[in-house]
């Protein structure tokens, strides 16, 4: 694995210490929230998927339909650009080799293809070529 620049690490510090301070400012939002008897309003009726409020329990909702929602759970849909907007999320957190590691594995690479040419051409032309016509008898 590639090390990271020092940009590279720098962006990740910068990101870990925001999120601490994320966290710390929700904790302390929600303390004051506690403190001032707020909790009551988050218990109210949350919203469902796609929007829809759920309604309290004392409603005048008939049972049926209270049944018949229970029994089909809804898919939730698809967006049309999902997938590249995951791609595009994905992209971000990969880790970009340094210019100094492209070059370095540039240079084994082509090294290794001179090698192996050279290894390929010298084992075709000094020994498999020459059995082959002593073999097949235009050799003689």
């Amino acid at each position: 694995m590639a090390k990271k620049s020092k940009t590279q690490r720098a962006k990740a510090s910068a990101a870990r210490s925001a999120r601490k301070e994320a966290k710390k400012a929700e904790a302390a939002a929600a303390e004051l929230k506690a403190a001032q008897g707020e909790v009551a309003e988050e218990e109210a009726p949350k919203k469902k998927l796609f929007g829809k409020a759920s309604k309290p329990e004392g409603s005048t909702q008939n049972n049926k339909q209270v049944k018949a929602a229970e029994k089909k759970p809804e898919k939730p849909k698809k967006k049309r650009f999902q997938f590249f907007k995951d791609v595009k999320a994905e992209m971000k957190r990969v880790t970009w080799p340094t210019r100094q590691d492209v070059l370095r594995w540039s240079v084994v690479v082509v090294a290794a293809l001179l090698f192996f040419g050279v290894y390929v051409a010298v084992l075709d032309n000094g020994i498999i070529t020459p059995i082959l016509f002593l073999i097949s008898g235009l050799g003689a």
